[in-house]
């Protein structure tokens, strides 16, 4: 894992997303599922779906970063374009009804950094080298 910034990423991202999502646990007491508002973790608003997800997403990374160099690769690359895509509509859709999964501003900066550092590393570390061809 030392040797690839992929699994590295994967596996902190993971771990970190894990915790978030089970520590949003305790501040949803009450919440509902879809709520648009949430109970707030540090500055997040997170509701009991947004725990899944994030659940969801830390377990995809730690599994892809403890697995293959190609997995964390991937799993990097697919979060990352999904946070960037979130963190997108995130700016629209924060005070609408159809914000069910309670993001706020906080949120949404979280999630472009995130998607950032994601497909910077996934689109750019652990390339494989080409292979070479015979000339005739």
């Amino acid at each position: 894992m030392r040797t690839s910034p992929n699994r590295l990423l994967a596996t902190i991202f993971g771990a970190v997303y894990l915790l978030v999502g089970l520590l949003g646990f305790l501040v949803t007491a009450g919440v509902d599922f879809f709520a648009t508002e949430g109970g707030k973790l540090i500055i997040f608003e997170v509701n009991p779906l947004h725990n899944v997800i994030h659940l969801a997403i830390g377990a995809a990374l730690l599994i892809a970063g403890l697995g293959s160099v190609c997995a964390a690769k991937l799993a990097n690359t697919t979060v990352g374009a999904v946070y960037l895509l979130v963190g997108i509509l995130g700016l629209f859709l924060a005070s609408t009804a159809l914000n069910i999964i309670a993001l706020n501003g906080a949120d949404n900066v979280l999630h472009l950094a995130s998607a950032l550092v994601l497909l910077s590393v996934g689109l750019s570390q652990d390339r494989t080298p080409a292979a070479h061809t015979a000339r005739s």
